[in-house]
């Protein structure tokens, strides 16, 4: 984990807290609005229901670590926000939105349960998952938050707090004859799916080589910006492998029928993102002097 002052010890220090709250409460989700979770189910029948249990409206503030911001941030009593749309359940159990349009998932009620605790307001803004980390660099936005791994090369332009230890696991289709993964010789001569951008993409790019050294076909990486595609993928046959986030592929495999879950490659630390040597808040200051110079 990686901070920088007073603003890493405050993003380390409510992020763990809420981290808390949230994973002992198995991250269930409240129906407030931008509240409502997901959390995987206790039993692994397939279901399709979305627990609606409260984690949030109990947290309470913590004048302690409010004090720790930036005068400026507590002042205006919102901090901006960077992160990606979720639209349906095909993001579960980090992010989707339920029926009713409003945003949901463990990542919705951990945000929303740090905001409690420091009895600030996100300013939430939309991006991809390419864009987030860049626009944390830059300024637009204050905290960035999208199941963002640790990882040497993101820490080179970024600091983290973070919250989960999440891994890279497998998925596989109903015509799929693999019954686990336990290396990428396994995935030699198949298709697999991924995110760009992502940790994924870095481990099989890295690990390409593998399959020839052992004398094997190479394996075809497709990538999709959305996790929707991948499972018609896997349903009709296009797509023999979905690797992703652990938490995501275990909830898949307890609610997607003809999907089943074939093991983890690694781990890593997941976290908020943050500039680096730039106290939060400080972003949101700047970018208003810019704006006043401009007019």
């Amino acid at each position: 984990m990686t901070t920088d002052g007073r603003s890493g010890r405050t993003l380390t220090a409510f992020a763990t807290t809420a981290a808390a709250l949230c994973l002992l409460a198995g991250c269930a989700s409240s129906a407030t609005t931008d509240t409502a979770a997901a959390g995987a189910p206790k039993s692994s029948a397939a279901s399709t229901a979305i627990p609606t249990e409260d984690v949030v409206s109990g947290v309470g503030a913590d004048p302690a670590l409010r004090a720790e911001l930036p005068a400026a941030v507590r002042a205006s009593g919102t901090l901006t926000l960077g992160t990606t749309l979720a639209p349906g359940t095909a993001g579960l159990p980090h992010g989707g939105q339920n029926a009713a349009g409003q945003n949901i998932g463990l990542d919705v009620d951990l945000r929303n349960a740090v905001a409690k605790v420091l009895g600030i307001t996100w300013k939430v803004q939309y991006g991809t998952f390419p864009t987030v980390i860049p626009g944390v660099q830059n300024g637009t936005f204050d905290v960035g938050q999208d199941n963002f791994g640790v990882t040497r090369a993101r820490e080179q332009v970024v600091s983290f707090a973070t919250y989960l230890d999440d891994g890279q696991s497998f998925l596989g289709g109903s015509a799929d004859k693999l019954t686990s993964v336990t290396g990428l010789t396994d995935l030699c001569g198949l298709t697999i799916a991924t995110s760009p951008g992502s940790t994924f993409q870095q481990i099989l790019t890295a690990g390409a080589a593998k399959c020839a050294a052992a004398g094997k076909s190479p394996y075809t990486v497709q990538y999709f910006d959305d996790s929707a595609p991948i499972f018609l993928g896997l349903a009709n046959g296009k797509v023999d492998i979905y690797f992703g986030p652990t938490l995501s592929l275990k909830y898949e495999a307890a609610h997607l029928p003809g999907t089943t879950y074939l093991g983890q490659l690694s781990t890593t630390p997941v976290g908020f993102v943050h500039r680096q040597g730039l106290a939060a808040g400080e972003g949101a200051q700047r970018r208003g002097q810019r704006a006043d110079r401009q007019r």
